[in-house]
């Protein structure tokens, strides 16, 4: 329905006085005349009241609560959780980069990190988001808070080279962006325009760090992003950023100790419901399906990391068995499997002189834990060989 401007300006004092109940910043809905666009607001981020959870969504919120819970305290309990969580920065860092187009994958950029080459444009994209989420990571085990200043500096951290380096990284946008079209004209999408960009981060900011309100962590993640990426604050990146979002809440509100859930795959494997949901609270304020589609998320990608760090640990303790079966060298063969255990992919010379092994005597128990199955060789050279260990290899090519 279109709105004249008497309506879209009392649209727009209605946000200013909601803004004392409970409400952050609207997303906001554009409609077009030619080249004209009408923006007006809805109450959408934190309607009053809030919305409810009843029935299948109450269920999937304690499942997902649940799931969150078991993948926490075995994140905590589990040795090679260190290995893992290397290996799932780094693959969510693959995932999100490929909802924004890249074709890199983690075999592709853990060869990079180990050869130390040159990287592509893609595997540096994905280099960019793995350290924007470290340094992200770090900001909050120093305590910071998560501002509209750490925002910027994720985006700063994430486009600080490559593809969208000239996107003005860690700046709010000064201009108006769009989703899908050419134009705003023809956008399936339009954010909220530059002069009202701070006003409407201003209210996220105050919404994501507010302790007083019984608002679930899930659930304030779930609004959260959606809020987020209606604002799409910046000119590029805002996709990463809102995902690095749900993690850094999680981690902020101790939830989680270690950052092991990562919904990009998720995301990715149900694309076309995860917009659709996005543009149904935009445009309708359909908060209930998107917080179960979210919390269905949740719970599935923690039940399927936890049952990672499940196979992990039985596989580690299969190879250690073999190597008892070993003879003459069953100590040398379990020094490396120890080395291995907190490795992903490894170079036969960094494992002799971690081991403090001949490489010669290293190559040979590699080639017989390849014959096993308990390594992949990564590379198919003679020379300047690379593995990837047994538990590890599945991860690596998972899209």
């Amino acid at each position: 329905m279109m709105m004249g401007l008497e309506e879209s300006l009392h649209t727009l004092m209605i946000r200013k006085n909601l803004r004392s109940a409970h409400t952050i910043n609207k997303s906001y809905i554009v409609h077009h005349t030619s080249y004209m666009a009408t923006a007006f607001s809805n109450a959408v981020a934190l309607p009053n009241p809030l919305p409810e959870l009843t029935g299948v969504g109450m269920m999937k919120y304690a499942e997902a609560e649940r799931a969150l819970g078991a993948l926490d305290a075995m994140g905590e309990e589990v040795p090679s959780a260190a290995a893992y969580l290397y290996t799932c920065v780094r693959r969510e860092a693959v995932l999100s980069s490929m909802i924004e187009g890249t074709q890199s994958t983690l075999n592709d950029f853990l060869l990079y990190e180990q050869r130390g080459s040159e990287a592509s444009g893609d595997v540096e994209e994905v280099g960019r988001y793995v350290a924007a989420m470290q340094h992200g990571m770090a900001r909050l085990e120093e305590g910071c808070p998560i501002t509209l200043r750490l925002i910027r500096e994720l985006h700063a951290e994430l486009l600080k080279s490559g593809r969208g380096s000239g996107k003005q990284p860690g700046e709010f946008r000064q201009s108006q962006n769009w989703i899908g079209g050419a134009r705003p004209g023809n956008a399936a999408y339009v954010p909220p325009p530059p002069q009202e960009l701070m006003q409407c981060l201003g209210d996220l900011e105050l919404f994501i760090n507010r302790d007083d309100d019984a608002i679930p962590v899930l659930v304030k993640a779930a609004m959260v992003h959606v809020q987020f990426e209606s604002i799409h604050p910046f000119l590029d990146g805002n996709g990463r950023v809102g995902r690095l979002l749900i993690q850094m809440m999680l981690c902020r509100r101790g939830v989680l100790h270690k950052p092991l859930l990562y919904l990009s795959l998720y995301f990715k494997r149900h694309r076309e419901a995860y917009y659709r949901l996005l543009d149904s609270v935009r445009q309708m304020g359909a908060w209930e399906p998107w917080l179960e589609f979210f919390m269905e998320a949740v719970a599935t990608t923690a039940k399927h990391a936890a049952d990672e760090l499940r196979m992990i640990g039985r596989t580690v303790r299969e190879h250690h068995s073999w190597a008892d079966g070993l003879g003459r060298v069953r100590e040398n063969a379990k020094k490396l499997l120890d080395i291995l255990e907190h490795c992903v992919v490894c170079r036969p010379l960094d494992l002799a002189k971690k081991s403090d092994l001949a490489p010669a005597t290293v190559y040979k128990i590699l080639d017989r834990m390849e014959e096993q199955g308990i390594v992949h060789q990564q590379t198919n050279t003679p020379r300047n060989r690379i593995y990837a260990y047994a538990p590890y290899a599945a991860m690596l090519h998972e899209r």
